[in-house]
């Protein structure tokens, strides 16, 4: 099926470092993994022709793209007298915070910490490949299911009937292998607690977020903003001190503690680190 969407880029959206698990497999062609199923996605412009049904567009692409949200409108309510969140968010007009699935967030930015971004997508797929918790639906039926299939993330009962705690050290993953068993762990028997998790404000979620082993701050930020879309989330990172020393005098601007910050943080991190 095809859209007509303003303000959506898929390239700069695979590159802004919120998602690890995007493949081009073609110039304006991405395969995505979401939710337990696949889309391809191919763009031109302002066209979109994404490989699912109607049905499966509007129950979970739609959503999981954030196309009801105007981003025009909120790029336009930045202070005219703010010269470089102006040209950030010009060049990285096409990026919108996606709607990912939580525990997916959770383990990702886990293994995120005090990484670059080839070794995430390395460990994130180290873990979902080792246990091969569920193999994600291509509705259409348009890959050969032999060479490309993709798994969704594990739980606890996953990695136990794949190896078991001994296993996850084994992916090269380092300290962070205890975190996500810590994490595994607690899911299996809180379930409530992620129900809980997403009825939450920013607030309160980073609070209960940074209760657990190996979630600080920074990653909290990554987990409420990705996660959970709160959109007042800004995570700070090297990318972003820069960004506050170098462009503003090392004061945070008012953007930051803004309730669109996370957009606007990461208009300002794909700019300054394409620059």
């Amino acid at each position: 099926m095809i859209q007509n969407i303003k303000n959506f880029n898929l390239e700069q959206i695979a590159d802004s470092g919120q998602c690890f698990r995007w493949r081009k497999i073609d110039e304006g062609k991405y395969l995505i993994p979401a939710y337990d199923h696949i889309v391809t996605v191919t763009q031109s412009g302002e066209k979109f022709e994404f490989s699912c049904t109607e049905a499966e567009y509007q129950k979970i692409w739609k959503y999981y793209f954030d196309l009801e949200l105007d981003y025009g409108k909120i790029i336009a309510a930045i202070d005219k007298n703010d010269t470089f969140l102006k040209e950030a968010a010009e060049y990285g007009s096409g990026i919108r915070i996606l709607n990912q699935e939580l525990w997916e967030m959770i383990i990702s930015y886990i293994i995120s910490q005090n990484n670059n971004i080839p070794r995430i997508k390395k460990g994130i797929e180290a873990v979902c490949d080792r246990y091969k918790a569920v193999i994600c639906k291509d509705e259409q039926e348009n890959l050969e299911k032999t060479e490309n299939e993709i798994y969704g993330f594990p739980h606890l009962a996953d990695i136990k009937k794949n190896g078991g705690r001994q296993s996850l050290s084994e992916l090269g993953l380092g300290y962070r292998d205890e975190y996500i068993w810590l994490m595994c762990e607690y899911e299996h028997e809180n379930k409530v607690f992620f129900e809980n998790l997403r009825k939450c404000d920013y607030e309160q979620s980073m609070k209960m977020l940074m209760e657990h082993k190996g979630i600080g701050r920074k990653v909290a930020n990554c987990i409420s903003l990705f996660g959970l879309h709160h959109l007042d989330a800004c995570p700070i990172d090297v990318w972003m001190k820069k960004i506050i020393d170098e462009e503003y005098g090392g004061i945070q601007p008012k953007w930051m503690s803004d309730r669109y910050a996370g957009i606007y943080q990461q208009y300002a991190f794909f700019y300054k680190r394409s620059k």
